[in-house]
């Protein structure tokens, strides 16, 4: 498992806005458009944030993974809540929204602004404070190691 810091040159800190979306009206977070990343960069450098709508990706919060379903809205993408494993995202209603639990504690509210940091492109991101620091303990992407063997198998 490497350590990679949120200051590391190979991570890019993108600011992303706490934003109400849904029937719900409950608070979310809302990525830029890769159009509008090099606006919205606090640091490293990166042209795509790597999601699509359904995406299901790590979040890395408070040293703790979390899992996320990426959605889609008529305004762009939205992460709606951080669940303690993939099987609780796909089941929504099941398990506590640890996103809602984090931005309570943080006194986060409509309009604040987050850091998203890229940790691995499509896979692994963190997210923090504004001006805080921290460390991400990340594995390898699983993806990319059944995608090698693919490719090991095709020759």
């Amino acid at each position: 498992m490497a350590r990679v810091t949120s200051d590391d040159e190979h991570v890019a800190a993108v600011r992303v806005d706490i934003v109400r979306s849904g029937g719900t009206r409950r608070l979310c977070v809302r990525l830029p458009d890769d159009d509008e990343l090099a606006s919205r960069l606090e640091s490293g450098t990166t042209e795509s944030i790597g999601v699509s709508g359904g995406d299901i990706v790590r979040v890395i919060v408070n040293r703790q993974t979390r899992y996320a379903r990426i959605e889609a809205d008529s305004r762009g993408r939205v992460l709606r809540g951080l669940f303690d494993n993939r099987r609780l995202v796909r089941t929504p209603g099941e398990g506590k929204d640890r996103l809602r639990e984090w931005l309570g504690e943080h006194d986060r509210e409509e309009g604040d602004v987050l850091l998203l940091d890229v940790v691995v492109s499509g896979d692994a991101y963190g997210l923090r404070l504004p001006g805080d620091r921290t460390v991400y303990d990340v594995d390898a992407d699983p993806r990319g190691s059944l995608a090698d063997i693919a490719r090991d198998l095709d020759g």
